[in-house]
């Protein structure tokens, strides 16, 4: 194997869970030619968080090698709802749902992938075209015993939860789309096997080249154990503001960190390497944290809003003030207003027990003053800091 196509490998298996079948993508690669690498999306959640980069960010390396990148946006199998790790059906999107959240994903993965390298596609074009003999005729390639082979509809059928019959589908038109595009690679998270392997089969009936699969694990979120989600709230959003993305980064375990950076990072294999040789050697760990807080924060703002965030997160570490504090003026009917009342309606806490609560772990400042007294007044005509936590501030003004 030349060193070329060896290093091409490495890149390609980097982080990654598993690749299917390494000696086919070795005999696609020596041809030498750009390959279709796909990768879907069903526009579900337009608001990308750094679990979904994971997946992006194997494609930009990939266009780093030369190769095409497929951007699909399931339209159309989005209207099914994909029914993978769901132990319930899911209620399909309408039409403008999906455009909407299409328009949304575009816009956020450019900053990621090359355009000139990227081509967007919708899976509505082909599959709305395949019609009811075409649906049937594809839904006759596979048996009932061979979905029910897949884990989450195993599970369902077990438990005497239902499955609808279209959801059997969802599986087939994905890895139709692999047929469509003639994808030369699709990528995927390891929840997706079953689907990637379905177009390597359904390109096999129909004589084509088989598309290799690569699936790429599911990020953990801040807590280190469960994966990243909205729901959950242990996400790092890409659209968040840079202080925000920069403090999150900082906050999590040295350990997580090295996971993050193998995942996430645009270093070289080579330097990686060496941060974990230096970290060895008694450098803190805490640097290379730093250098890739900033790294996330330049991908998705800029090099300056950087800068900023580190400056803001070492004033904020020092209990200092930050100075893009906002500004905030209330309200009130009577004479004075209640300290939790206050962080209420500043939008500092989601309701007064939590304030509370804040108060009791010791979490509330007024003018950099921690503040115990649940009882605390503050009159009309004042203006005062106040602050939640080591990340959220406002300068409220009563009115």
């Amino acid at each position: 194997m030349n060193t070329d196509i060896k290093q091409q490998l490495a890149i390609i298996k980097r982080g990654a869970d598993e690749l299917l079948i390494e000696a086919e993508l070795l005999e696609k690669l020596k041809k030498g030619q750009p390959l279709r690498i796909k990768a879907g999306f069903d526009p579900t959640a337009p608001d990308l968080h750094l679990g979904h980069t994971v997946l992006i960010n194997k494609l930009r390396q990939f266009q780093d090698l030369g190769h095409q990148v497929l951007f699909l946006i399931g339209d159309f199998t989005g209207m099914i709802g994909d029914p993978t790790g769901k132990s319930a059906t899911r209620p399909p999107l309408t039409a403008e749902q999906v455009a909407e959240n299409a328009k949304s994903y575009t816009a956020q993965v450019f900053k990621i992938l090359k355009p000139e390298q990227t081509e967007v596609v919708f899976n509505s074009k082909w599959l709305s075209e395949l019609g009811a003999a075409g649906m049937l005729k594809l839904a006759a390639s596979h048996t009932v015993a061979r979905m029910l082979e897949r884990d989450d509809f195993s599970k369902r059928y077990k438990s005497n939860q239902p499955i609808a019959i279209h959801e059997f589908l969802y599986p087939l038109l994905q890895g139709y789309d692999s047929v469509a595009l003639k994808a030369d690679v699709e990528v995927g998270g390891t929840d997706q096997k079953f689907n990637l392997l379905m177009g390597r089969e359904l390109q096999k009936q129909a004589g084509m080249a088989q598309q290799c699969v690569l699936t790429m694990p599911l990020l953990e979120g801040l807590d280190g154990v469960n994966k990243m989600s909205k729901s959950l709230g242990n996400y790092i959003g890409i659209a968040e503001a840079p202080e925000v993305i920069f403090a999150k980064i900082m906050s999590i375990s040295d350990e997580l960190m090295w996971r993050y950076i193998e995942l996430l990072s645009f270093a070289s294999l080579e330097a990686i390497a060496k941060w974990k040789v230096d970290v060895a050697a008694g450098q803190n760990p805490r640097d290379i944290k730093v250098q890739f807080a900033q790294e996330i924060v330049a991908r998705f703002h800029s090099v300056a809003d950087a800068e900023k965030a580190l400056a803001d997160f070492q004033t904020r570490a020092k209990g200092g003030i930050p100075d893009d504090v906002p500004e905030i003026s209330l309200t009130i009917e009577g004479d004075s207003i209640g300290i939790a009342q206050l962080l209420k309606m500043a939008g500092l806490v989601e309701s007064t027990s939590e304030a509370y609560r804040a108060m009791e772990q010791g979490g509330v400042k007024i003018d950099s003053e921690k503040v115990n007294d649940r009882q605390l007044q503050l009159a009309k005509g004042q203006s005062v800091v106040a602050q939640v936590g080591k990340r959220k501030f406002a300068n409220v003004t009563i009115l």
